[in-house]
């Protein structure tokens, strides 16, 4: 961490160098000096410099400059270093001024020009000040800093986007920190845009789309060749795999997600059941290591690229994302898996992102503790939910359209949600409404049994119901069911015939599709088992079919 600031503001260009001489000479271990020559210029320079969030230990501040005196920029400055120590540059006949702003803006002390010799007129008064600032100071945050409100959409998108990428962040509700708020008023310029993201190196992004933000993060979002062996589209467990045995075998790898690796399973609070972690692991933990393990055996991944079209041409297969560039490639896997339904209820989409969150949401749960948590779902991901917000909550409720959670979820997780003293289970309990404008305040619940309405204060909802297949860009390309899940392998064969425009001699293999050479993993298949051990296995059995593919072109 760079050492602590001292900033002097004269606009007497001789008396600003002595000032810099004589504090340099003295400090110069342990601080560093800055110097502005105009009230205007100091707060162009502390702002910059909380930008940074670099630390101003004591502002040192001539009182009669033109423009702007010593106490009003003080005034202004104290909005973003209210705990800086404050010493005024008087004449005798800024005696009153200087006494005023002890009382108006806490000003520590003023000393009367000139302070010569420092070491009895200057240098003892700073160093008490000093000593006093650092019992008290604390060492600021050295990393990405992200400044908005806890009911703004866009800031949630941000901070989900940081954690699953496994950034770390600080996070400054503009609503609690009056520093954060005047930071971002004074880098706003009026926008009124939030979220705010401050960088360490100075640099900064108002409300960015999410492939500003992985660039400027030092994520790859574009892709070194114009050609792959294999291209997987869908940076889950499925994807993951298919990329960590694609590239090992030495297939030119490429894996492409629209947000960041993962998947739905990164967003998991706890995988119990994976076979060689006894104590579990998050889905976090899971994405981090598979990440690291592919990109170490050569795969190339994109992040924040979005898919939107595949075609088929001869022997090779063209993928063009989202900004318009096209890849080809021998083969496909498509491991693009599922994404959690919105609930369809009314007033929902309003505070989707202000009190309603699809999913885990582990950015916002800390944010809530002490509160009562409210979650949508019978299945595994709702349970494992449920118990990670147990740890923040005064209690969580679990409104469950079923009758029993047996038949939707783990026994292990049933037991554990059973001895857990904090977690309510509502059976045959449906959301009926959600109540709130800016943010959640209610919800209207209803008994599916009895038909009974229920109207509940509600500050957060996390929903983990039904899924939907991330297939559309597929259409017309590759033979899906009605609801979107791709049809491989024996699914082809209807009456003994295989699928429409298959010219190959052979059956599809277990995991194509009904394009050779475009293979489906994981969740987005028709009748998946829908577990990570399952996605993962079926990623590297894709990558066999792969190899046994090319052999044929």
């Amino acid at each position: 961490m760079a050492n602590p600031i001292i900033l002097t503001v004269d606009d007497e260009i001789e008396v600003s160098h002595a000032i810099e001489r004589d504090l340099r000479q003295h400090y110069h271990n342990d601080y560093r000096i800055t110097t502005a020559n105009s009230g205007s210029q100091a707060i162009e320079i502390v702002q910059q410099l909380k930008q940074r969030n670099d630390q101003i230990a004591l502002f040192l501040v001539d009182q009669r400059m033109p423009g702007m005196e010593g106490t009003e920029f003080l005034a202004e400055a104290m909005k973003l270093y209210p705990d800086a120590r404050k010493v005024l540059l008087t004449a005798y006949a800024d005696t009153q001024a200087a006494i005023t702003a002890i009382n108006t803006i806490e000003l520590d002390y003023y000393i009367m020009k000139p302070w010569s010799p420092p070491e009895e007129n200057l240098f003892p008064i700073l160093d008490d000040l000093l000593s006093d600032w650092l019992a008290t100071a604390q060492i600021p945050f050295d990393g990405i800093r992200v400044a908005g409100t806890l009911w703004s959409a866009s800031s949630h998108k941000i901070k989900d986007f940081l954690a699953r990428s496994q950034v770390p962040y600080q996070w400054l509700d503009i609503e609690k920190d009056s520093e954060a708020m005047a930071l971002v008023e004074a880098t706003n310029k009026e926008q009124h845009r939030l979220p705010v993201i401050f960088f360490p190196d100075g640099r900064k992004l108002i409300d960015p789309d999410i492939t500003t933000l992985a660039e400027y993060i030092g994520l790859q979002t574009q892709a070194t060749q114009p050609f792959y062996d294999l291209i997987i589209i869908g940076a889950g467990p499925a994807g993951l795999g298919g990329a960590v045995y694609g590239a090992s075998e030495g297939l030119r790898t490429l894996l492409i997600d629209k947000e960041t690796t993962g998947g739905q399973a990164g967003t998991s609070s706890r995988i119990e059941n994976y076979l060689g972690f006894p104590k579990g692991l998050s889905g976090a933990d899971l994405a981090r290591r598979a990440t690291a393990q592919a990109t170490r055996l050569g795969a190339e991944i994109l992040t924040t690229q979005e898919v939107t079209q595949v075609r088929v041409s001869d022997q090779y297969r063209f993928v063009t994302l989202a900004d318009g560039t096209e890849l080809s490639c021998h083969a496909i896997i498509i491991a693009t898996g599922v994404s959690l339904r919105t609930l369809d209820v009314p007033g929902a989409e309003a505070v989707t992102g202000a009190g309603v969150y699809y999913g885990a949401a582990f950015t916002e749960a800390a944010y809530y503790k002490g509160d009562h948590m409210f979650v949508v779902g019978g299945a595994n991901s709702a349970g494992q939910g449920a118990m990670f917000f147990s740890r923040y909550a005064s209690k969580v409720t679990i409104l469950v359209r079923g009758s029993a959670l047996k038949k939707s979820m783990s026994q292990y997780l049933v037991d554990q949600i059973n001895d857990t003293e904090n977690i309510e289970v509502r059976l045959q309990t449906s959301v009926a409404e959600v109540i709130g404008t800016k943010q959640l305040e209610a919800l209207v619940l209803k008994n599916n049994d009895t038909g009974k309405i229920e109207t509940i204060p509600a500050r957060v909802l996390f929903s983990f119901i039904g899924a939907k297949p991330h297939t559309d860009f597929l259409a017309n390309v590759v033979e899906r069911n009605e609801a979107g899940f791709i049809l491989t392998g024996q699914d082809l064969i209807r009456n003994g015939r295989r699928p429409k425009n298959w010219h190959l001699k052979r059956d599809p293999f277990l995991l194509e599709t009904s394009v050779p050479g475009i293979f489906a993993a994981g969740d987005v298949r028709q009748g998946a088992v829908r577990r990570v051990a399952s996605a993962v296995g079926q990623g590297s059995n894709a990558v066999s079919f792969v190899h046994q593919y090319l052999k044929t072109i």
